[in-house]
């Protein structure tokens, strides 16, 4: 990937932008991304998955772009502020909010969500996997039936996407929303919206697009109508490779992967005097996340002996999600993240261990 965003900087040109050849070099690169994610996700279209430069942005997209004045939409307490900071200023313009209760191990049940849909209700956003449990939500109940109930819906999938199977042929998800530097093993600065065909999403920035340029008004047609302004033609041309690897090896066997160091870290922690664990245990109900506290000891000072004392690299803290944290009752001080990947070894699994039960051992 990196050799990718390398050679795209020697010959980066503006795609769709000029007829010369590195414009087209360019555009080639971000086209190969975007067949690569709609074979990813088994999408027929790939015109319909607009770059961004991270999940964030796509959130947002997708949220002031389908809400208007009056308007109602359903969420969970779980959710990342990419989520909840955006629902907070739709509610200050006229929109309103029902945030569903998840359980204490951060799963959110799928008919409590669904009970909380009214006659306005336009949007229910709901993410696939916390980050900061893990606990993976039942997104195939929660759409099908918001679909039959004529609502749309929106997908955080940040955590899953490219770790977690999603199939987008047999998932009515209108609205999917991932960052490309996570699981699809991209560079930060990426990501995208999936929006499906017939989902009335206003543009929420309008610009040059290189299509059209001889009328002022924003095409109609994906993905330009909204994919406005340079796009970041490196950076894709390095989640373009990343893609193609997870092609290559199948999420499946990522997920495979996963859910095995998942058990070996649950069953390990489980054993050290002291650790306690936040979401589910069983590694099928959890994306790649394990939360931790050590007792007596605060999980920056945690983070803090792991990164020093052992080269190892967690996160501690909120995670940008405090009400998770409130439904894990682990606010305001919040917990440690360990986060295994593709290319964790079970040595490193090990060594993590070893180093937490050290740590744990020096209270």
């Amino acid at each position: 990937m990196a050799d990718a965003v390398r050679g795209a900087l020697l010959r980066a040109g503006n795609p769709g932008r000029s007829a010369h050849v590195l414009s087209i070099r360019s555009a080639r690169d971000v086209f190969a991304a975007r067949e690569r994610l709609a074979e990813l996700f088994h999408a027929a279209d790939s015109s319909r998955f607009v770059f961004t430069e991270n999940a964030t942005a796509a959130l947002n997209f997708a949220i002031k772009g389908i809400l208007r004045p009056g308007d109602h939409a359903v969420t969970t307490s779980v959710e990342h502020n990419s989520v909840m900071r955006p629902f907070r200023r739709m509610v200050a313009g006229g929109c309103s909010v029902t945030v569903v209760p998840a359980g204490r191990d951060g799963a959110v049940d799928a008919k409590s969500v669904l009970s909380a849909v009214r006659r306005n209700t336009r949007l229910v956003a709901v993410v696939h996997a916390s980050n900061v449990s893990g606990a993976v939500q039942p997104i195939g109940e929660i759409v099908r039936k918001a679909r039959r109930l004529g609502v749309f819906t929106l997908v955080d999938a940040a955590q899953t996407a490219g770790s977690v199977p999603i199939d987008l042929a047999a998932l009515p998800v209108d609205l999917l929303a991932a960052s490309g530097h996570k699981g699809l093993l991209g560079p930060q600065g990426t990501g995208f919206l999936y929006v499906r065909e017939g989902v009335p999403l206003v543009p929420l920035i309008e610009g040059g697009t290189g299509s059209r340029s001889e009328d002022d008004r924003q095409p109609d047609f994906y993905p330009d109508a909204l994919e406005s302004g340079t796009q970041n033609s490196v950076g894709l041309a390095g989640l373009a490779v990343s893609l193609s690897w997870l092609l290559r090896r199948g999420v499946e066997s990522v997920r495979k992967k996963e859910m095995e160091l998942l058990a070996e870290l649950a069953e390990g922690m489980e054993r050290i005097p002291g650790v306690a664990i936040f979401g589910p245990r069983d590694p099928a109900r959890c994306a790649s996340v394990r939360s931790f506290r050590v007792e007596g000891m605060d999980p920056a000072e945690t983070g803090r002996r792991l990164e020093k004392g052992f080269g190892i690299l967690v996160r501690a803290g909120l995670h940008c999600s405090p009400n998770s944290h409130r439904t894990l009752g682990t606010f305001p001080e919040g917990t440690v993240r360990v986060s295994p990947g593709p290319f964790t070894t079970r040595n490193e699994i090990a060594f993590f261990l070893s180093a937490l039960r050290k740590i744990s051992a020096s209270r």
